[in-house]
Parts: C-alpha cells; structure tokens; sequence
C-alpha cells in the first residue's frame, strides 16, 4: 500500500545526513566532554562545533546555546528558569503567555503558579485566527513580569505571530522590561530564525521537527538574560543545565539545521505552491473549512475543520488508506481532547471535533497531495 506522510510538525523523517553525523558518537568509546584526556576532548571539540552551527542558524553568540533534550525542556528552562530567578529576588512574579503557545509553555508557566503563592500566569488572547492580540499583551504585563512567551509560528495551525511587536511592547512596558522568549520549534522548519526572531531573548528549538533526532534541542539565549538550572549539578552548560551533554544529539541536531538553512529557500518556495493547492482543493469539500486562511502561515501546514464530523474517525479512514495526518498538537493527535488552540480562537466545539492537520516537508510531492485530497474527499462522503 502507497503511504503519505502528511505529519511532518509532529516529527520529520529522520535525515541520512543526520545518521550519518551521529553515526560514531553511537558506538566504542564515546568521551565525557567534561574530561581532559584525548577522547573527551574530541567529544567537546564536536560539541563545540556544534554549537557554533546552531547559534549561526538563529543569530546568535554561540555561547548563548545550552542544549537540552528536547523543545519541551527547552521550553520549560526557558519560562521556568527565568520566573524562578526573579522570584527569589522580587516579592510578586507574573509570567505572560498566550493562550495559543505549546503546552510544554503552558504548563511550564501552571507549574511555577502551582508551586510558589508569589508567581502568576497572565494569558493574551488571540484573534478568530489565532494571532496575538497586542493590546491584550500590553494589559496583561505588569512591573512584576520575569517573563513573556510567545510562540513563533503556532504548532496546531501554522500561524506566525508578530514577534518584534511582542519584544517592543514587552521589552518597553516598564523600567528594564521583561525578558521574551519565542518557541520556534514549529517555525525553524520554515523561517530565517536570525530575522524573525532578532528582537527575542530567548528561543527554543527541537530536532526531530529538522529531521533530527528525537530527545535533541536547545535554549538558544540573546544578552544577558539571568535564569535557574533547573537541572542543577556539574556546571555543564556554563551551569545552566547540570548533566553529560549528549555528543550524539547535539552533533544530530546541528547536521539538521544546517540542512534545514541549506535548503530553506528552496522548500519554502515548492512547498508554498503545494499548501496552496491543497488549501485550494479541500475548500472545496463539503462542510470543510480551512482555518486561518486569512492569516500569515508557514508553507507546511494545512489545518481544515469538517462541520459534522470527528477527528478520531477521519483519522482511523485516513490511516487505513495509507495517509498518516494528526488532529491537534503531535503530543495530543488522537484527537480526544479539545484543542486549546481552536477553543482560544473562537472556533465552535461542533466545528473544532472535527479539525484535522496535515504538514508536508521536502520529500512530499503534488501527486501526494493530489491523491491525499482524493482519500480525503473519499473518506468525507462516505462518512456523510
């Protein structure tokens, strides 16, 4: 059976070159960087080197990248570390997130509240398609602010979000202003990170959505930006995040950005032709409505509501007949659960049960999405 790989925002296939690149820091002897024999220096020497690659492909010093295992931490010591610093020096702490972000922020965010009487969650609401409203922002950030997260491009809908308005309004709403991170993880596929995120502190990324591999990220840190290890211990990462930094996965994670920057033109132009037609075609679907179509995308998504209809069914008929897609965020794709995302957008329960994502990258072709769009209509009658 001819499969269709439409689910590339929850994980992209994993590159040759990215196997290749980790291929022998996986086997024999493999040093601690911490070390200072011959091994342990050809282990920091790759890390490095590694780390070089990532700051380049955001803009930014590369003594500013701490890598972590993943976006979820990296996103977690980004909102986490910073709010838990300025509490142990500030009598209140507020950390402003907007009810779109990943819930790797979110929760981050409930986490600290949950935990300290001192630290509060403000939330910014978006529009009907999704993005950020500033006014929203500059009500909700107060002198007692650590901390303002904003997602780059959201990870449900593929709606970017105006960045440099979030850091003037955060970085000017007080004496000293509040530091801003961006989750980019969803954005890195798609945009020139040193351009849209220049006006952000701080910026989170994740391999396996670059084709690297899973469990590999990195906090990438602008200025002088005071936060906690939350995993202390060690001192590595310029104490920022105790613990042996896996050679394996930083070396992964730097192949795939630096394939990512290579092709990043190129994919962008192809793929922006094939999220258009396939916006084209399935609009045309009975009871299908394509979401945010007015609002700026990355070219991979496509996310669609089917009135009448629900995501766990459409997924199973999808599935059968090859096509692999998701219904929400990657980490909740089956689809059960109410996407927090849509519900903050206005979009109602009846229309939301029935939301599906499809996400390409650069392997996928128009043939695919000619064929998907057929499964897809197929599946869509039949159901009706």
């Amino acid at each position: 059976m001819t499969t269709y790989y439409f689910d590339h925002a929850a994980s992209a296939p994993r590159r040759d070159e990215v196997a290749e690149a980790m291929a022998p820091w996986q086997h024999g002897v493999v040093g601690n960087p911490s070390g200072a024999h011959r091994a342990a220096r050809e282990a920091r020497r790759a890390i490095e080197e590694a780390r070089e690659v990532v700051a380049e492909f955001v803009g930014a010093p590369a003594g500013g990248v701490i890598f972590t295992g993943g976006g979820t931490e990296s996103c977690q010591l980004a909102v986490a570390g910073v709010a838990n610093r300025h509490r142990r020096l500030h009598e209140t702490t507020s950390i402003v997130v907007s009810r779109v972000e990943h819930h790797a922020v979110l929760d981050a965010a409930a986490m600290m509240a949950r935990d300290f009487p001192s630290v509060s969650v403000r939330y910014v609401d978006v529009d009907s398609d999704g993005v950020v409203d500033l006014e929203s922002l500059r009500g909700a950030i107060g002198p007692d602010t650590a901390v303002v997260s904003v997602m780059a491009a959201n990870n449900e809908t593929g709606v970017r979000q105006p960045l440099d308005g979030v850091s003037a309004i955060a970085h000017g709403a007080f004496d000293g202003g509040s530091v801003v991170h961006s989750d980019a993880v969803a954005a890195a596929p798609w945009l020139y990170l040193p351009t849209v995120t220049a006006s952000v502190d701080m910026v989170s990324l994740c391999a396996h959505k670059l084709g690297g591999p899973v469990n590999a990220g990195a906090l990438v840190v602008r200025g002088d930006v005071a936060l906690d290890a939350l995993v202390p211990g060690g001192g590595q990462e310029q104490g920022r995040r105790g613990g042996t930094v896996d050679v394996a996965a930083a070396v992964g994670l730097a192949a795939a950005v630096r394939a990512t920057a290579r092709e990043l033109d190129e994919v962008n132009e192809r793929v922006e032709e094939l999220q258009s037609m396939m916006v084209n075609a399935l609009a045309l679907l009975p009871g299908c409505q394509v979401t945010a179509a007015s609002a700026l995308r990355v070219p991979g998504t496509v996310h669609v509501t089917l009135e009448g209809l629900v995501s766990d069914e459409l997924l199973f008929l999808l599935d059968e007949a090859g096509v692999y897609a998701s219904a929400a965020a990657s980490c909740s794709s089956g689809a059960s659960q109410a996407s927090h995302v849509l519900e903050a957008m206005g979009v109602a329960p009846d229309r939301s049960r029935g939301s599906l994502r499809f996400s390409m990258g650069a392997e996928t072709t128009a043939q695919d999405v000619r064929d998907v769009v057929a499964i897809l209509a197929r599946i869509v009658h039949q159901l009706r």
